[in-house]
């Protein structure tokens, strides 16, 4: 039972490192994109989002191996979130704590349960 549980927390973990880095691919194409092109607010944001939710569907595919994908995926999305902001407010110079990391911390538990419901294997 131990060696399962183990192999769970590191399948996890695995996947919030695949949603991170799929993130940061994204954003840095996304970046090279929006240096070429002119775009609204409101496009950034959406695409913004959709990267992130791509992101937490390709940490759920690696972490809900062998089962428990709501579990599973509720805390790749949600240590996803913690991680990505933390990592920018570090480069940006901000505060982590404010209305709009608590309201992406529910969508990235949303997104993450749901996506661990799809993926599970």
């Amino acid at each position: 039972m131990q060696e399962k549980t183990n192999g769970g927390l590191f399948l996890t973990i695995k996947g919030v490192g695949v949603s991170l880095i799929t993130a940061l691919i994204g954003i840095l194409i996304f970046a090279l994109v929006a240096k070429l092109a002119t775009l609204n607010s409101g496009v950034i944001k959406a695409v913004n989002q959709f990267i992130k939710i791509l992101a937490v569907f390709m940490g759920c595919l690696t972490a809900t191996k062998g089962g428990r994908g709501l579990i599973k995926g509720i805390f790749v999305g949600a240590f996803f979130t913690v991680l990505i902001y933390l990592i920018f407010a570090l480069i940006g110079g901000q505060s982590i704590f404010s209305a709009n990391f608590f309201i992406d911390l529910i969508f990235g538990v949303i997104i993450g349960g749901i996506s661990g419901i799809i993926t599970v294997k």
